[in-house]
Protein backbone atom coordinates (compact mmCIF):
# COMPACT_ATOMS: atom_id res chain seq x y z
CA UNK A 1 0.00 0.00 0.00
CA UNK A 2 2.84 2.48 0.80
CA UNK A 3 4.54 1.72 -2.45
CA UNK A 4 1.16 3.10 -4.17
CA UNK A 5 0.40 6.23 -1.99
CA UNK A 6 2.96 8.65 -3.70
CA UNK A 7 1.92 7.61 -7.29
CA UNK A 8 -2.12 8.15 -5.66
CA UNK A 9 -0.75 11.32 -4.47
CA UNK A 10 0.68 12.39 -7.70
CA UNK A 11 -2.44 11.44 -10.04
CA UNK A 12 -5.10 13.57 -7.58
CA UNK A 13 -2.20 16.45 -7.95
CA UNK A 14 -2.17 16.34 -11.55
CA UNK A 15 -5.89 16.34 -11.65
CA UNK A 16 -6.53 19.63 -9.22
CA UNK A 17 -3.67 21.54 -10.87
CA UNK A 18 -4.55 25.10 -13.04
CA UNK A 19 -3.56 25.96 -16.21
CA UNK A 20 -3.27 29.32 -17.72
CA UNK A 21 -3.31 30.74 -21.14
CA UNK A 22 -2.39 34.41 -21.94
CA UNK A 23 -4.51 35.18 -24.61
CA UNK A 24 -5.36 38.60 -26.52
CA UNK A 25 -7.22 41.03 -24.28
CA UNK A 26 -9.50 41.30 -27.24
CA UNK A 27 -10.37 37.85 -27.71
CA UNK A 28 -14.18 37.35 -26.77
CA UNK A 29 -14.45 34.52 -23.66
CA UNK A 30 -18.02 33.88 -22.20
CA UNK A 31 -17.47 31.63 -19.34
CA UNK A 32 -20.50 32.50 -17.38
CA UNK A 33 -22.99 34.30 -19.12
CA UNK A 34 -23.16 37.09 -17.21
CA UNK A 35 -21.57 40.51 -18.30
CA UNK A 36 -18.03 40.68 -19.27
CA UNK A 37 -15.24 42.83 -20.61
CA UNK A 38 -16.56 42.15 -24.14
CA UNK A 39 -19.83 42.91 -23.84
CA UNK A 40 -18.41 46.26 -22.34
CA UNK A 41 -15.89 47.05 -25.39
CA UNK A 42 -18.77 46.19 -27.81
CA UNK A 43 -21.71 48.23 -26.22
CA UNK A 44 -19.17 51.48 -25.40
CA UNK A 45 -17.71 51.34 -29.30
CA UNK A 46 -21.27 50.97 -31.26
CA UNK A 47 -23.12 53.76 -28.34
CA UNK A 48 -20.29 56.24 -29.07
CA UNK A 49 -20.17 56.02 -33.16
CA UNK A 50 -24.39 55.70 -32.73
CA UNK A 51 -24.15 58.61 -31.11
CA UNK A 52 -21.30 60.48 -33.06
CA UNK A 53 -23.28 59.41 -36.35
CA UNK A 54 -26.42 60.58 -34.93
CA UNK A 55 -28.16 64.28 -37.10
CA UNK A 56 -29.02 65.77 -33.95
CA UNK A 57 -25.26 65.72 -32.73
CA UNK A 58 -23.57 66.37 -35.75
CA UNK A 59 -26.34 69.46 -36.26
CA UNK A 60 -25.08 70.74 -32.40
CA UNK A 61 -21.51 70.09 -33.35
CA UNK A 62 -21.92 72.44 -36.27
CA UNK A 63 -23.69 74.99 -34.54
CA UNK A 64 -21.37 74.84 -32.17
CA UNK A 65 -18.57 75.75 -34.57
CA UNK A 66 -15.88 73.53 -32.95
CA UNK A 67 -16.05 69.70 -31.45
CA UNK A 68 -17.89 69.29 -28.46
CA UNK A 69 -16.76 68.82 -25.23
CA UNK A 70 -18.45 65.82 -22.97
CA UNK A 71 -17.88 65.10 -19.47
CA UNK A 72 -19.03 61.62 -18.36
CA UNK A 73 -21.47 61.26 -15.61
CA UNK A 74 -22.61 58.39 -13.90
CA UNK A 75 -24.14 54.93 -15.90
CA UNK A 76 -25.86 53.38 -13.02
CA UNK A 77 -25.87 49.85 -12.79
CA UNK A 78 -29.38 48.58 -12.34
CA UNK A 79 -28.83 44.90 -13.46
CA UNK A 80 -28.68 41.99 -10.71
CA UNK A 81 -25.03 41.12 -11.21
CA UNK A 82 -21.99 43.45 -9.96
CA UNK A 83 -21.59 45.72 -12.70
CA UNK A 84 -17.65 47.47 -12.39
CA UNK A 85 -19.41 50.49 -13.44
CA UNK A 86 -16.50 52.84 -12.95
CA UNK A 87 -14.57 50.77 -15.57
CA UNK A 88 -17.34 50.58 -17.91
CA UNK A 89 -17.42 54.38 -17.52
CA UNK A 90 -13.58 54.69 -18.88
CA UNK A 91 -14.51 52.56 -21.62
CA UNK A 92 -16.64 55.58 -23.10
CA UNK A 93 -14.33 57.71 -22.31
CA UNK A 94 -11.73 56.20 -24.20
CA UNK A 95 -13.87 55.56 -27.36
CA UNK A 96 -14.47 59.82 -26.86
CA UNK A 97 -10.71 60.74 -26.69
CA UNK A 98 -9.91 58.68 -29.08
CA UNK A 99 -12.84 59.36 -31.66
CA UNK A 100 -10.89 62.86 -32.38
CA UNK A 101 -14.76 64.19 -33.12
CA UNK A 102 -15.50 65.16 -29.61
CA UNK A 103 -13.15 66.38 -26.65
CA UNK A 104 -13.37 64.77 -23.00
CA UNK A 105 -12.40 66.42 -20.02
CA UNK A 106 -12.49 64.59 -16.55
CA UNK A 107 -15.04 63.98 -14.22
CA UNK A 108 -15.91 63.92 -10.35
CA UNK A 109 -12.94 62.86 -8.22
CA UNK A 110 -10.57 62.95 -10.97
CA UNK A 111 -11.03 67.08 -11.40
CA UNK A 112 -11.25 67.12 -7.61
CA UNK A 113 -7.82 65.99 -7.51
CA UNK A 114 -6.44 68.24 -10.17
CA UNK A 115 -8.22 71.13 -8.49
CA UNK A 116 -6.26 69.99 -5.53
CA UNK A 117 -3.09 70.19 -7.16
CA UNK A 118 -3.81 73.46 -8.63
CA UNK A 119 -4.46 74.60 -5.07
CA UNK A 120 -1.39 72.70 -3.57
CA UNK A 121 0.73 74.37 -6.59
CA UNK A 122 -0.36 77.94 -5.30
CA UNK A 123 1.80 77.73 -2.07
CA UNK A 124 4.30 75.16 -3.39
CA UNK A 125 5.38 75.69 -7.19
CA UNK A 126 7.30 77.78 -8.22
CA UNK A 127 5.16 81.02 -9.84
CA UNK A 128 6.97 80.11 -13.04
CA UNK A 129 5.22 76.61 -13.14
CA UNK A 130 2.26 76.63 -10.90
CA UNK A 131 -1.11 76.27 -12.78
CA UNK A 132 -3.10 79.17 -12.84
CA UNK A 133 -6.76 78.62 -12.21
CA UNK A 134 -9.73 79.48 -14.08
CA UNK A 135 -8.28 77.96 -17.30
CA UNK A 136 -10.26 75.12 -17.09
CA UNK A 137 -12.30 73.94 -20.26
CA UNK A 138 -16.14 73.93 -19.71
CA UNK A 139 -17.92 70.61 -21.04
CA UNK A 140 -20.59 71.64 -23.20
CA UNK A 141 -22.35 68.30 -22.84
CA UNK A 142 -22.89 65.40 -20.25
CA UNK A 143 -23.51 61.67 -21.48
CA UNK A 144 -25.02 59.69 -18.40
CA UNK A 145 -27.04 56.43 -18.29
CA UNK A 146 -28.22 53.41 -17.26
CA UNK A 147 -28.18 49.67 -17.27
CA UNK A 148 -30.67 46.92 -16.83
CA UNK A 149 -31.36 43.29 -17.28
CA UNK A 150 -34.15 41.39 -17.66
CA UNK A 151 -33.80 37.46 -17.18
CA UNK A 152 -35.67 34.40 -18.13
CA UNK A 153 -35.45 30.91 -16.83
CA UNK A 154 -36.71 27.63 -17.99
CA UNK A 155 -35.85 24.60 -16.23
CA UNK A 156 -31.77 24.87 -17.37
CA UNK A 157 -31.37 27.61 -19.55
CA UNK A 158 -31.15 31.12 -18.93
CA UNK A 159 -31.71 33.96 -21.21
CA UNK A 160 -30.23 37.45 -19.83
CA UNK A 161 -30.87 40.64 -22.14
CA UNK A 162 -28.76 43.48 -20.88
CA UNK A 163 -29.85 46.68 -22.31
CA UNK A 164 -28.16 49.60 -22.45
CA UNK A 165 -29.75 52.69 -21.96
CA UNK A 166 -27.26 56.84 -22.63
CA UNK A 167 -28.49 60.44 -22.43
CA UNK A 168 -26.65 62.93 -23.92
CA UNK A 169 -27.86 66.23 -22.43
CA UNK A 170 -26.64 69.67 -23.14
CA UNK A 171 -25.54 71.41 -19.61
CA UNK A 172 -26.57 74.75 -20.38
CA UNK A 173 -30.22 74.23 -21.12
CA UNK A 174 -30.67 70.60 -20.30
CA UNK A 175 -31.66 70.11 -23.96
CA UNK A 176 -31.40 66.30 -24.50
CA UNK A 177 -29.03 66.54 -27.80
CA UNK A 178 -29.20 62.59 -27.86
CA UNK A 179 -30.59 59.51 -26.42
CA UNK A 180 -29.64 55.88 -27.33
CA UNK A 181 -30.06 52.25 -26.64
CA UNK A 182 -28.18 49.04 -27.12
CA UNK A 183 -28.87 45.63 -26.38
CA UNK A 184 -26.79 42.48 -25.29
CA UNK A 185 -28.64 39.05 -25.34
CA UNK A 186 -27.51 36.06 -24.32
CA UNK A 187 -28.51 32.54 -24.07
CA UNK A 188 -26.73 30.04 -21.29
CA UNK A 189 -27.59 25.99 -21.17
CA UNK A 190 -26.11 24.45 -18.03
Amino acid sequence: MSKFLPVFFLVIFASCSRTVTRVEPTTAIDLSGRWNDTDSRMVADKMIYDLFDSQTFKDYARQLGRKPVIVMGPIRNKTSEHIDADNYVKKFEMVIHNSAIAEIVESGDFRDKLRTERTEQQDFASSATAKQFGKEIGADLMLFGEMTSETDTNNRKRVVNYITTLFLTDIETSKRIWYGQDEIKKLVKN
